[in-house]
């Protein structure tokens, strides 16, 4: 693949060009499609880098070559929308040189784009301290482990963590959506001082929000092993429950996560194996 324009700088502080970003991904690329495969994709381009004019993208472009991978899909108001779906190194790479940064991806597979195959819970900081979110995150998983299922744990790349489970595609966005406004509300039930699921940023206080709002058919999070367009280029890593404590949510960036890897491995490579039937 020929890729273009690659000295241009994307990340300015951090002096990281399109370059290194390129290769990050290259060598990254057996984790990330672990993950994202099958997985319909929004994308965040950044042409010239993340001080730059960037955009978000649903509907593939005509020009991506026919070896990327896409599916067309109903939207409620009956339109048409085609995303790209990422199943090989190669198509993760041309969509890179085409300034794609950051990857979102929906919680829901071609084969089944009306039933998610996980849940999410991202748990948004109101400030600096990441004490609130370590006892929440250790509250949902006693929770969600209560009933059967098996929680995997993420660092954002950005402020915060995501508690993400694996699930049999088996209910609606609606349904699932309502079971993880419940936990969120029983979260919030057990700690109103540390944790709300208001949605109104100046109403929360010093509280972290627990949004379960991207259990919703169309709605996305940042995949597994994705950059962040922040400075430094940290990256959205699965770690270990033990990683909790000593774990920020940008610990890890596109210089150190392979060190991470070779040392602690992939804490998420069981993930699918662990889809479990949701009784609601």
């Amino acid at each position: 693949m020929n890729f273009t324009n690659v000295t241009k700088i994307w990340f300015p502080k951090s002096k990281i060009s399109k370059q290194n970003i390129i290769d990050y991904y290259d060598k990254i690329s057996n984790y990330f499609i672990a993950q994202a495969q099958n997985h319909l994709m929004v994308l965040q381009r950044f042409p010239d880098g993340i001080k730059q004019v960037s955009f978000y993208q649903k509907n593939i472009s005509d020009y991506f070559p026919d070896f990327i991978d896409r599916k067309t899909i109903l939207l409620k108001l009956g339109q048409r929308q085609t995303l790209v779906v990422i199943n090989n190194a190669q198509s993760l790479l041309y969509l890179v040189n085409q300034g794609t940064i950051v990857f979102h991806s929906w919680l829901s597979t071609t084969q089944n784009q009306n039933k998610p195959d996980k849940i999410i819970f991202d748990l948004d900081p109101s400030t600096s301290d990441l004490k609130p979110l370590r006892i929440g995150a250790k509250l949902l998983k006693k929770m969600l482990e209560d009933r059967g299922l098996v929680p995997f744990l993420m660092t954002t790349g950005s402020h915060g963590y995501h508690i993400t489970v694996p699930i049999k595609p088996e209910h609606s966005f609606a349904k699932i959506r309502t079971f993880a406004k419940q936990m969120a509300q029983d979260l919030v039930n057990t700690h109103p001082d540390l944790f709300t699921i208001t949605l109104t940023k100046s109403k929360r206080g010093k509280k972290v929000f627990v949004d379960y709002l991207r259990n919703s058919f169309g709605a996305t999070a940042v995949a597994p092993y994705s950059v962040r367009a922040i400075e430094k280029a940290p990256v959205a890593t699965p770690i270990h429950w033990d990683e909790l404590s000593k774990t920020t949510p940008q610990k890890y960036n596109i210089k150190n996560i392979f060190k991470r890897l070779a040392t602690k491995g992939d804490a998420w490579k069981d993930f699918h194996k662990k889809r479990k039937h949701l009784e609601l």
